[in-house]
């Protein structure tokens, strides 16, 4: 069952936060159902999910847009997939990130903001090194998203990352969403006017 999708606020200052969520099975993921319960507490975060708005992936670019306008905080919250943003979420900061808009000559309405980036893997830790599995650290995982930022002229916050999330206690699961409000609040309050 997805959670229902909240309305954009209208540049209201006491949103300062807008978490975009891409997970295509949400239903199936207790991690990421967990650190949603903690965002979504918070007065203070828009919350936004893409595979509920957009199931058919046509992205009302100019809605998107303002979203983006209307808070400082932009938080990408999504599980890895394939090394990557699950299709959707990379099928939105095409559409909606455009030249012009957020980059470019002309492309500056992002600049000045933070982006955020809460990502869950199934994989432990351990195999996110050169060693591992999966020879790469999240961090690498994580640089075109971090070039994206750059390059719009955003701030980029230190990702939250949960790894082992498939085989996550409960006990380590709200450990981890505590983690998060942490990370949120510490994040909210360094964009607050």
């Amino acid at each position: 069952m997805r959670l229902p999708v909240t309305a954009p606020v209208a540049r209201d200052p006491a949103r300062c936060a807008l978490l975009v969520l891409a997970h295509p099975a949400l239903h199936r993921s207790r991690a990421n159902a967990a650190l949603l319960d903690v965002a979504r507490a918070r007065p203070d975060v828009t919350f936004h999910d893409l595979y509920e708005e957009y199931a058919d992936f046509l992205i009302d670019v100019e809605a998107e847009q303002q979203r983006l306008l209307d808070h400082r905080l932009i938080i990408l919250q999504f599980p890895l997939y394939w090394y990557s943003t699950p299709s959707l979420l990379k099928e939105w900061l095409d559409m909606v990130w455009l030249h012009g808009f957020a980059h470019g000559r002309e492309g500056e309405r992002l600049r000045g903001k933070t982006m955020l980036v809460a990502v869950t893997a199934g994989g432990d830790v351990d195999d996110y090194h050169p060693r591992g599995m999966n020879r790469f650290s999240m961090t690498e995982f994580l640089r075109p998203l971090e070039a994206t930022a750059h390059l719009c002229g955003l701030t980029w916050a230190e990702p939250f990352i949960v790894h082992g999330s498939i085989q996550m206690t409960e006990a380590e699961r709200q450990a981890a969403a505590a983690e998060y409000e942490a990370r949120l609040a510490e994040a909210i309050a360094a964009v607050r006017p």
